[in-house]
């Protein structure tokens, strides 16, 4: 099914909303039921509201992996290791996590017995999976990495069955019709497209007389991890919203779409985004900063969905507006980005000279093949420069490939940080002066820069011992010298 076919399909008019409630905002229930559900709401307006969920913070680790240190979890344990069972005892201390989480939410006995064993029964069955794998690929005609892809599937799952069940429940309490729909899959004999399993969950659904709350994770017979790993919540939001014609599309975090990083310029300097476009998004993407993640991002924009990113614990504040043709007004830098951790791979070559396509042609395959992520790039007339988003051993073996295929090259690799100002329309006249001139005066050089033609973003590239610096700097020189109050632009 294509996604012109499956949005021409009528199921509900436009009066709806989507919304995504974040990990950590999903473990403050009294928030979420606050600030989320009932803010502003009458009793006959509850509804019209579908909820995609995500686990509760730190679940996902504890099922796959840390997502800052690595450290592994249930999958990572199972993945790398042999006949040891420390697998076990990780699912085991999962499950006692479980458990702990219910007894903070459900103070009534009975209720409490039936949330243990909805994720008790859904622990079980992975574990009694995990234990035949495990047993039948010691024999030698099976691979167990051949299945691994399927394993991180069925693991990831349980993290959003168990806060959606949750947060249906702890509703129903409350005397709401929340219905609890599972995308997981969970013993599901059917393999279907991401569209098509969306498209049967909701086929029976009244938005006007029920509250879905959806799981994040949705079983597809390609796998959604494949293509968006931890990112796969925001894609079963994006198709939801898209398949069901919401007006709008909403994400709760626990932070505002701010101008910078409060942690690092100050909560009182850092001011909400208010309104910018879907193009604005993808260049904090492309930085790790997503608001949504690019592919998700497609269909609300094909579809001229508004997405709008909120606080849940600023529930008053409009958040950011998120359109697809939206630009600003006056000019302006909406927010000073970044990203740590880059590096740079430099093939420099006497000979490139009017033969560049063909060494960044040969550069990019070797990044590709090792799933290296580009955040930018430059060229001179000899050498040509990637800057990525990876860790060190895949820059080494992207290193080894270039050398294999160009051995008279010289190929240098040096870890940087990258700062950018973002901004829908940034058309300021003397802009980058000011914005080098900041740098400057904090005594930080620039190793690289670029500004498009389209004048969305400028990029410095820096030592990364400078990157806190460089984004009080910029920030300070090109977003707090003005006054935006409450939001840069209101949305």
């Amino acid at each position: 099914m294509t996604d012109s076919e499956a949005t021409d399909i009528p199921l509900q008019p436009a009066r709806h909303t989507v919304e995504k409630i974040g990990g950590t905002s999903m473990v403050q229930y009294q928030a979420v039921r606050d600030n989320i559900i009932f803010r502003g709401c009458q009793s006959e307006d509850l509804y019209q509201r579908v909820f995609v969920v995500s686990a509760y913070a730190g679940i996902t680790d504890l099922l796959l992996e840390a997502k800052k240190s690595g450290e592994h979890g249930v999958y990572g344990m199972f993945a790398n290791t042999r006949d040891d069972g420390c697998w076990q005892d990780a699912l085991d201390n999962l499950k006692g996590h479980f458990h702990r989480l219910n007894r903070d939410y459900f103070s009534d006995e009975l209720q409490l017995a039936r949330a243990d064993r909805f994720i008790d029964e859904r622990v079980e069955e992975a574990r009694q999976c995990l234990a035949d794998l495990e047993s039948i690929c010691q024999h030698g005609h099976f691979d167990l990495g051949s299945h691994l892809k399927t394993v991180r599937e069925m693991l990831a799952s349980l993290g959003e069955a168990h806060s959606a069940w949750n947060l249906s429940a702890l509703l129903q309490e409350e005397g709401i019709n929340a219905r609890f729909v599972d995308l997981s899959g969970w013993n599901s004999a059917q393999h279907m497209s991401l569209d098509e399993r969306i498209m049967e969950a909701f086929a029976t659904i009244d938005l006007a007389t029920e509250m879905p709350i959806v799981t994040g994770y949705t079983h597809t017979a390609e796998g959604l991890m494949t293509t968006f790993d931890r990112g796969y919540s925001e894609m079963t939001f994006s198709r939801v919203a898209v398949l069901t014609r919401a007006r709008e599309a909403i994400i709760h975090k626990e932070f505002h779409l701010s101008s910078a990083d409060p942690r690092l310029v100050g909560e009182g300097n850092a001011v909400p985004i208010g309104r910018t476009n879907y193009d604005v998004a993808d260049q904090l993407a492309n930085l790790g900063m997503e608001a949504i993640h690019p592919k998700a991002a497609k269909g609300l924009r094909q579809q001229d969905i508004p997405l709008r990113v909120k606080n849940t614990f600023e529930p008053e504040h409009g958040g950011t507006l998120v359109t697809g043709d939206y630009v600003s007004d006056i000019p302006c830098v909406e927010i000073i980005a970044g990203r740590r951790n880059i590096y740079a791979i430099e093939c420099l070559e006497q000979n490139m000279m009017g033969e560049i396509y063909r060494y960044d042609r040969d550069i990019l395959n070797a990044i590709a093949r090792f799933k290296g992520q580009i955040v930018t790039k430059d060229i001179t007339a000899n050498s040509i420069t990637h800057y990525l988003a990876t860790n060190l051993k895949t820059v080494r073996r992207i290193r080894t490939a270039i050398e294999e295929q160009h051995p008279d090259s010289r190929i240098q690799v040096r870890k940087v940080a990258v700062v950018s100002a973002i901004g829908s329309d940034m058309k300021v006249p003397g802009i980058l002066s000011q914005a080098v001139s900041a740098l400057a005066e904090a005594n930080i050089s620039v190793l690289a820069m670029h500004q498009s033609m389209r004048q969305v973003d400028m990029q410095f590239v820096i030592d990364e011992e400078h990157y806190d610096a460089a984004v009080k700097s910029l920030h300070r020189k090109l977003v707090e010298v003005h006054d935006h109050g409450r939001a840069i632009r209101l949305g």
